[in-house]
């Protein structure tokens, strides 16, 4: 039990009631429904939105995975704020996953306006761990592109060795046996999952190195070009919207040096992006909102996301 703790702290807890919200089903897949709870203010104002995605290594999490404590912020700024489930691994492979993602934006586009009066030309994405992923994938998949996107220890290289070989931190936990790490997976194509189980898998994968092949169903070492898409850092540009990266030091989950590498290849082809270190933090770090060097950090994802979407 004691391993799977400690995987479970990439699924933030919330620790307040939750403003009032609605929820729509964005899209259904078969027999699976995917949806989004939709967070405004009263009234009848046009206001900026914010796509949010959980993380949980695109295995475990759900949209009810935001904050409370940043929402609220998020809100008192102006802004509406979206968040989606979509289909996890492994039943549902990165492909589709991604596809998911890209839906729930074209639905915030397309039916944003009429349904809870947002301007369709100011989304920024936001997303955590494997949401911060996926938001790096909006950055060349969306179309049009955000306005804007802010990574929380998310991750460019899905191919690399940090995934697709057995972890140290990880490894140096309990060992999963594989029946039970397949036994908590496998069954009915889900969207959006509170953990439990699942975590086992999610551990399993990384003591032996195959997050990368039980997620996309392709094997990094046989076939590295096929993750050519999947991969955030392979794919920057110029047209790139403006980033920004947090990330803390010392986390032993998704190592520093993905954000590291992003921010680098961002400053490579000239994109607006700021880097934020998180020293002497780990994974989830925004988990403690109430110190002031968190706090701090998150004013600043306030102001860079004013920058972008706010009118002067």
């Amino acid at each position: 039990m004691a391993a799977i703790r400690a995987v479970l702290i990439l699924l933030p807890a919330v620790l307040m009631a939750q403003p009032a919200k609605q929820t729509f089903t964005y899209k259904v897949v078969g027999d699976c429904s995917i949806q989004a709870d939709v967070y405004r203010t009263p009234g009848n104002s046009v206001h900026p939105a914010i796509l949010w995605i959980h993380g949980g290594a695109l295995i475990m999490g759900n949209r009810e995975g935001l904050r409370v404590e940043q929402l609220e912020k998020y809100l008192k700024a102006g802004y509406t704020v979206v968040s989606i489930d979509y289909r996890l691994a492994p039943e549902t492979k990165l492909d589709a996953i991604i596809e998911d993602v890209q839906d729930a934006y074209r639905w915030l586009r397309e039916k944003g306006p009429g349904l809870f009066g947002i301007d369709p030309a100011r989304v920024a994405v936001i997303g955590h761990s494997a949401g911060g992923y996926l938001t790096l994938m909006a950055g060349f998949r969306f179309h049009p592109r955000p306005k804007a996107l802010v990574a929380f220890y998310g991750y460019g290289d899905i191919a690399g060795k940090w995934y697709a070989r057995p972890d140290p931190f990880y490894s140096r936990q309990p060992a999963v046996p594989k029946e039970a790490a397949y036994q908590s997976v496998g069954g009915s194509v889900i969207a959006g999952s509170a953990g439990g189980s699942r975590s086992a898998f999610y551990l399993y994968c990384r003591q032996h190195g195959l997050w990368p092949k039980e997620v996309t169903g392709h094997d990094p070492d046989r076939e590295p070009k096929v993750f050519d898409p999947w991969c955030p850092i392979r794919n920057v540009t110029r047209e790139y919207p403006p980033t920004l990266l947090l990330h803390g030091d010392q986390d032993t989950d998704v190592p520093y040096e993905q954000s590291l590498l992003m921010a680098r290849k961002l400053e490579k082809y000239h994109v607006d992006h700021n880097l934020v270190t998180m020293g002497n933090r780990g994974h989830g770090f925004d988990r403690e909102m109430q110190e002031p060097a968190v706090a701090a950090a998150f004013d600043g994802v306030l102001a860079f996301l004013k920058k972008y979407l706010l009118p002067n």
